[in-house]
């Protein structure tokens, strides 16, 4: 359950930070919370994120700020102190706006009221912390005080392969962009503290669809047909093995499957067999040649058995890779914040995100946003309908970014 408490109680190691401005106030605290739980129980699909972007685009324009929605109709970008410094490239603070068909099963007065919908990923805390660092920016800008420009990029879609980010791309929201900066809750970092490393820090995620097609017929006479069951739990067995051996283990290529459908009687061996699932690869050279691999091996043991397989392989998006001095500069602005021991060393995740995107454009770095709440062992984790977020987090990753902004030069 998320904790009520008052923003200003954030764990925090303040060492450092007391002349750095750009912290945020109280009562903006106290209204980004209530704003984080209106998105929450108002969750929108990708690509159908009217309400929210509404929501995001009257706060920014009751500050004095010009926000400009995106082509796809949801989304939206916003440019703060590009009329004192135009030719300074931008700082672009991106957040995903969408939430996940899922229901949400918590207990509380934020619970999600739109059925089988729920923000269940941590993305409205992720916008409403850009939105807060917006507001706090656009104070600094208006007293000269803010160094660089700074872009607010509120993006629809994350969850739909092969994510929002390319359509974002094309609406041009990195024309003028140096660098670029993210954040992703984590339930396994406390809040007041980030997860952080240098390289890649998520993995490649794609969509993987099969069909096998056969002769069905009588379960007694089997050596008439394609036995498409047997066939099935083969390919469903054995290419995530053979997968496994035909790449260096270090690039972490796994095939797992999410469902397999077959048949409807159990005397009729059946005449066709699907299985979905995703491929995950930790290293992007390999994730390169991961459609050719994975075609061949599926195409192999579908063949053992007789059945002629037709697959969908769906791009996702390749690893997030945490440019080095990208990924220094939120060390830093963390330390500036909450001292240097509020930064910890983070795993490479095999959760797929489309930040990455951005990323073969130009630098930029995510961290983990730390929302387990302080001493509690354990936190219901991504993806799950019960997953909530200590909401002092968001106090954290607006000053995270504000002092980003400030302390950014390139």
């Amino acid at each position: 359950m998320s904790r009520d408490t008052d923003d200003a109680d954030a764990p925090a190691d303040t060492a450092g930070g007391a002349s750095l401005p750009g912290a945020l106030p109280d009562a903006l605290g106290a209204e980004l919370t209530a704003f984080r739980r209106d998105l929450h129980r108002h969750p929108e699909l990708g690509n159908q994120e009217f309400r929210t972007t509404a929501a995001i685009k009257e706060r920014l324009e009751r500050a004095g700020l010009h926000p400009r929605v995106l082509a796809t109709g949801t989304g939206l970008v916003c440019d703060i102190g590009t009329d004192t410094a135009a030719d300074v490239p931008l700082l672009a603070l991106r957040a995903d706006i969408d939430a996940l068909p899922i229901p949400d099963t918590k207990t509380v007065e934020y619970a999600s009221t739109i059925p089988g919908r729920a923000h269940a990923c941590g993305h409205d805390v992720h916008t409403t912390v850009v939105l807060g660092a917006g507001l706090v920016l656009a104070e600094l800008a208006r007293a000269g005080a803010l160094p660089r420009p700074v872009r607010l990029l509120f993006q629809p879609a994350e969850e739909v392969l092969p994510g929002g980010a390319a359509d974002a791309i094309e609406s041009d929201v990195l024309d003028g962009v140096g660098r670029i900066l993210a954040v992703h809750c984590d339930p396994r970092v406390d809040a007041g503290r980030i997860g952080l490393r240098t390289g890649p820090i998520t993995s490649a995620c794609d969509r993987l669809e099969v069909v096998l097609d056969g002769p069905g017929g009588h379960t007694a006479r089997p050596h008439l047909t394609t036995d498409m069951v047997t066939a099935a739990a083969r390919v469903a067995l054995d290419v995530p093995a053979l997968i496994a051996r035909r790449v260096d283990a270090r690039a972490g290529l796994a095939v797992t499957w999410g469902r397999l459908a077959s048949g409807h009687a159990c005397n009729v061996i059946p005449q066709r067999a699907e299985l979905s699932g995703t491929v995950r690869c930790l290293d992007l050279d390999a994730w390169r040649k991961a459609p050719d691999m994975v075609h061949a091996a599926i195409d192999e043991v579908a063949a053992l058995y007789g059945a002629k397989s037709q697959i969908n392989y769906v791009r996702g998006v390749p690893p997030v890779v945490n440019e080095a001095d990208s990924a220094q500069l939120l060390m830093d602005a963390m330390a500036a914040r909450r001292g240097i021991h509020s930064v910890e060393d983070t795993e490479q995740s095999l959760g797929g995100e489309d930040f990455s995107w951005y990323l073969e454009h130009v630098p930029g770095a995510m961290a983990r946003l730390g929302v387990r709440p302080p001493g509690e062992l354990s936190r219901h984790d991504l993806h799950r309908g019960d997953f909530d977020v200590d909401e002092r987090a968001i106090r954290v990753g607006v000053e995270l970014f504000t002092a980003a902004a400030l302390l950014s030069r390139g």
